[in-house]
């Protein structure tokens, strides 16, 4: 059974008599039932009876039934409403949009709109260019998805798709003060969706391509950046990159393991797969096994997209053809970005001494990280509940908050780095362990340092030109 977490939290509204003994009455009826209580507070008193608020976590909407029946069968209670908080907190959306200028009288209105406005239309019009200090576009963000690959939901459409972009939004301003916004194309087609963006581009300073299925998703990036003036970021792609190697750097220093020694197997030859082995190639990594639902990609094979043709050429120095589980036998390190439970215990087993594992499949890691600890010396993820969480909102934020400041187009192999060594550098030495290899989400400076590597990698291909 899946452990309760915040994802699945609910709130109880529950009538019960007033005594002294209801509320430890309550919490261990929802704790039975296989609850985690995360808050209980009396809201209402009265003669005779009380109102309380229970809020626990669950592992989903049957389990949440459970909770509810094993409180409401308690003698005198009656539990009058469930509130789910994951549903209450994206009720009308999780994104507003505020003025950043007062319009206090008519002078304000004057100069924010007609006739004011009218002017700086015009500066615009005479040079382009000043679109990026005059309006939005220096500070805004378009999250662009079709909905064909959301999280671990697959193609579930652009409706479906909102609540996430909604959601990166969030996280962009929330951590490094980005203005974003999403922006979900009902098109599956590629030229189509190259052309709405196209045509919107004047209004951002950047765009985020998110959850857009392999391999289309390659030439929709590959095509904006060539075409378009403002920086174009796969973060499914090189946000997962940047996040990854950060870790690996950290990890390797635990184990006492170098990159160019180690022997890698990467479940998983998407758009998050791709980039990881390209980036851990340029890093010096010569030995790296890549593997899909077919097994091992080797030379000689036979692969229907370019991006399998090129792992098949750059990868896989032994030739190996073997399924996953004989990939992993030996190796130093697994890197995840597949499905669940591709991989057992004694596969980890299998390994080699002081073996690494990032099991980074979502919401169900290749293994149980739990497990995966008997074995390996360094285990990471890709969720909140375990330690060492590998996730991209150490990347993104920063990374677009230093592309705005630095006024680049090109997104470089260099910042890709610089950010991998921002974020890995937030552990310090007499920090680094087994359970902390990568800093908290939460960690407040994580954004700023992303972004003042990236103004620095700008700064300084600008003097050597």
């Amino acid at each position: 059974m899946a452990n309760p977490g915040p994802g699945n939290s609910i709130t109880l509204r529950i009538d019960a008599p007033s005594k002294f003994s209801v509320t430890s009455e309550l919490a261990a009826a929802a704790a039975g039932a296989g609850a985690a209580i995360t808050a209980l507070d009396v809201v209402e008193s009265h003669p005779t009876t009380i109102v309380v608020d229970l809020t626990c976590n669950t592992t989903g909407e049957e389990h949440a039934d459970q909770v509810r029946e094993a409180v409401d069968a308690l003698e005198g209670v009656t539990v009058r409403l469930v509130s789910d908080r994951t549903f209450l907190m994206h009720l009308g959306g999780k994104l507003e949009v505020n003025p950043r200028v007062p319009l206090r009288n008519r002078d304000d209105l004057s100069r924010a709109y007609t006739p004011g406005v009218a002017r700086v239309c015009m500066a615009i019009a005479e040079d382009k260019s000043k679109a990026r200090q005059l309006t939005v576009k220096r500070n805004t963000i378009a999250v662009v998805t079709d909905g064909t690959a959301v999280l671990g939901l697959g193609d579930i459409g652009p409706e479906a798709a909102l609540p996430v972009m909604e959601g990166k939004a969030a996280l962009f301003k929330q951590f490094a003060n980005v203005d974003a916004w999403p922006v979900c194309l009902d098109t599956k087609d590629t030229e189509e969706i190259i052309k709405i963006v196209k045509a919107i581009a004047p209004v951002y300073g950047g765009v985020n391509l998110e959850d857009i299925a392999a391999p289309r998703c390659f030439e929709i990036e590959a095509r904006l950046r060539e075409e378009l003036d403002i920086p174009v970021f796969h973060d499914d792609q090189h946000g997962t990159a940047i996040v990854t190697l950060a870790a690996l750097r950290n990890a390797l220093k635990v184990v006492g393991k170098s990159i160019g020694d180690v022997r890698i197997v990467v479940s998983g030859v998407g758009a998050a797969g791709n980039a990881i082995i390209q980036l851990l190639l340029a890093e010096g990594a010569h030995d790296i096994v890549a593997a899909g639902r077919d097994g091992a990609i080797h030379a000689g094979g036979e692969y229907a997209d370019a991006h399998r043709v090129e792992i098949a050429a750059t990868t896989n120095p032994r030739g190996f053809r073997g399924s996953l589980k004989e990939a992993v036998v030996g190796a130093d390190v697994f890197i995840g970005v597949s499905a669940p439970n591709v991989l057992d215990e004694a596969d980890i087993a299998a390994m080699a001494d002081d073996a690494i594992v990032f099991a980074m499949a979502n919401p169900t890691p290749e293994i149980d990280p739990i497990v995966a600890s008997r074995h390996a010396a360094v285990v990471a993820t890709g969720r909140s509940d375990f330690p060492n969480q590998i996730n991209n909102v150490l990347a993104f934020p920063g990374f677009f908050r230093g592309l705005l400041d630095a006024g680049v187009s090109d997104i470089t192999p260099p910042m890709l780095v610089a950010a991998a060594d921002a974020i890995a550098a937030r552990v310090g030495e007499d920090e680094l362990n087994a359970s902390f290899i990568i800093p908290s989400v939460f960690d407040p400076l994580v954004a700023g340092a992303v972004a003042e590597a990236i103004v620095r990698v700008v700064e300084a291909g600008a003097t050597k030109e």
